[in-house]
């Protein structure tokens, strides 16, 4: 059987002790330093090496990659590695817990450019990975993305069954926005981006009073969607409101969530301090089912009874794989 090899990137490491435990049959690479036990030069240039680039050549090889912190000296990271599998003739496969740029997945004004499919498509046709899996993209289920071979993988399950841990199975599921229900298929308010600064207000028909709240959305960027959100669930009458966020971005932003939600669920995809919630589990299931699942046939996650928008919930998808 062919060994996998996972190469985790600076921004990734934070998950290696917890998917050790895991996932005991990976061989785990963390990347070399230069001579001064940096992986930086004093200018800021990024150093990359590979200690066991020698032992590659035959095996399953995987990097994990968080785009965050530092999406920028973080990409620079993921192509030096790139150039090296490839000058080694390695195809590799690609697993982001955060994708870096995945806001910018479409174009609102004239000049703008869709900068998450222009990166997938660098990645797949220029480095020639085989395979690129993201924990909850912000593109999940548009268009674009079934030109390429991108598994979106969901983190709202782990989320769920946390919430329900704690508060119940009573507990009233929401999208934040249009985008949301988009990802999940769970409903929600009406909430609509114009461009990267604007948006359109909420209105919805939910009722929200005496109920537990939970909104689920995929990243805490400066919390303005949620802290509105807040507002509405609190003036509509809502008992509690709690947070089910994939990607923790911005540190001030979840510093205002936690202060004015009744409780913050929030996975380590990018390494913070304030997240409670281990997707290392994740990560391993989805590389083992991988190997032996065809990927045009996996369906959509399952979210369990007592969420909103059941009958709502998309059908199968050609780039979601479930969790369990």
């Amino acid at each position: 059987m062919m060994r996998t090899s996972i190469i985790f990137t600076s921004t990734a490491e934070h998950l290696a002790t917890n998917l050790r435990k895991k996932a005991n049959n990976l061989e785990f690479i963390l990347l070399g330093k230069n001579k001064e036990s940096q992986r930086f030069f004093p200018d800021g240039e990024v150093y990359i090496r590979i200690p066991e680039i020698n032992k590659l050549k035959l095996k399953r090889v995987i990097i994990l990659h968080s785009g965050s912190p530092d999406p920028n000296s973080g990409l620079i990271e993921l192509e030096m590695i790139l150039q090296i599998l490839k000058n080694r003739k390695i195809r590799p496969e690609i697993f982001f817990t955060y994708f870096p740029y995945c806001r910018q997945d479409k174009t609102f004004e004239l000049g703008e450019t869709n900068v998450s499919e222009n990166l997938i498509r660098k990645l797949v046709d220029y480095y020639g990975v085989k395979k690129i899996y993201s924990i909850d993209p912000h593109f999940g289920k548009t268009a674009w993305v079934k030109k390429y071979p991108v598994v979106s993988i969901s983190a709202l399950p782990l989320l769920i069954e946390r919430i329900k841990e704690d508060f119940g199975r009573d507990i009233l599921l929401l999208s934040p926005d249009k985008g949301g229900k988009r990802r999940t298929g769970i409903s929600g308010l009406n909430k609509k981006r114009i461009n990267s600064f604007k948006v359109k207000h909420f209105s919805s028909k939910v009722i929200a009073k005496g109920r537990i709240i939970g909104v689920i959305d995929d990243i805490i960027g400066t919390g303005g969607t949620l802290l509105r959100f807040y507002e509405f669930a609190k003036n509509s009458g809502a008992e509690k409101i709690v947070a089910l966020i994939t990607h923790g971005v911005l540190d001030a932003g979840i510093k205002k969530i936690k202060k004015r939600f009744t409780k913050l669920y929030l996975t380590n995809t990018i390494n913070k301090k304030e997240a409670n919630v281990d997707i290392t589990d994740l990560i391993s299931r989805a590389l083992a089912k991988a190997k032996k699942t065809s990927f045009s046939s996996l369906p959509s996650p399952r979210l369990g009874r007592g969420s909103v928008g059941e009958d709502e919930r998309s059908s199968s998808t050609t780039n979601v794989i479930e969790t369990f």
